[in-house]
């Protein structure tokens, strides 16, 4: 079975046929990540309503000035909820939102909060690796670790989430024939550190590029994984699902049998 990572649900026009078009290519479960807290509860009903998704409620870089002190103690109680499994996507983003110091007075909150009720974190990040970096150390992040969404740096990058218990989530543009870099990535970090993410509704894989991206296309990305890692897809699957239930608290149900 295929996890994914990384998918926003609470923004998919038609959820039940996006997820029974899914569970029919093997895709039986999915991390949702927050984006606005005004947004928050929308993201647990998606997540409730949903067999096999677990959230990750937070606040997204461009979502930082909406932030305030008042909603730390809703998301400390929404972080004790069984079907809460890490704090995000948080981060920083020099492309968009507020200004670089909100942004990341936001992200050091955000870590507290995660190191507090021992969730994992998932990051979001453009533009700004190096002093993402930074503040991970600052807070010592590598305490709950988590996964870098949507990776697409360089080796040595790659190397210094690893190193600090960050996972790297692996989406879309692996399946783009110019992305060399993420692919030399994919082949050489350890297995243990790869997991698989749509993104969706946005970062469709190739040769959807334009299109609203679909949760059934994880298995595009899955495919060109197995590609550049020598592995048939259900290996992929087994390897990728194990890293992402290693690095986040889901509890997966019994196989029959």
């Amino acid at each position: 079975m295929l996890i994914d990572s990384h998918i926003h649900l609470d923004y998919l026009s038609d959820v039940p046929q996006a997820l029974a078009a899914a569970r029919a290519c093997g895709i039986g479960g999915w991390v949702v990540p927050g984006v606005d807290p005004l947004r928050w509860p929308q993201l647990l009903a998606a997540v409730v309503a949903t067999p096999g998704a677990w959230a990750a409620p937070g606040v997204h870089p461009q979502a930082a000035a909406n932030w305030q002190p008042e909603l730390a103690g809703d998301l400390r109680q929404l972080a004790a909820d069984p079907l809460t499994v890490a704090i995000g996507e948080v981060g920083l983003d020099r492309q968009a939102g507020p200004a670089p110091a909100i942004q990341e007075e936001v992200l050091r909150q955000m870590i507290r909060i995660a190191r507090d009720r021992g969730k994992p974190l998932l990051l979001h990040c453009r533009g700004a690796t190096g002093r993402l970096l930074e503040v991970l150390r600052d807070e010592r992040a590598a305490e709950v670790g988590g996964i870098a969404h949507a990776f697409s740096g360089s080796l040595e990058t790659a190397r210094q989430f690893i190193n600090l218990g960050f996972a790297l989530g692996i989406g879309g543009v692996v399946t783009f024939p110019a992305a060399r870099r993420l692919h030399e990535v994919v082949r050489s970090v350890p297995a243990e550190w790869l997991v698989l993410e749509s993104d969706a509704p946005d970062l469709p894989p190739h040769p959807h590029r334009g299109e609203a991206n679909r949760p059934e296309w994880l298995t595009l990305i899955a495919t060109r994984v197995a590609a550049l890692r020598d592995w048939t897809v259900d290996e992929t699957a087994r390897i990728t699902s194990a890293n992402i239930q290693r690095v986040l608290p889901l509890a997966l149900p019994a196989e029959d049998g």
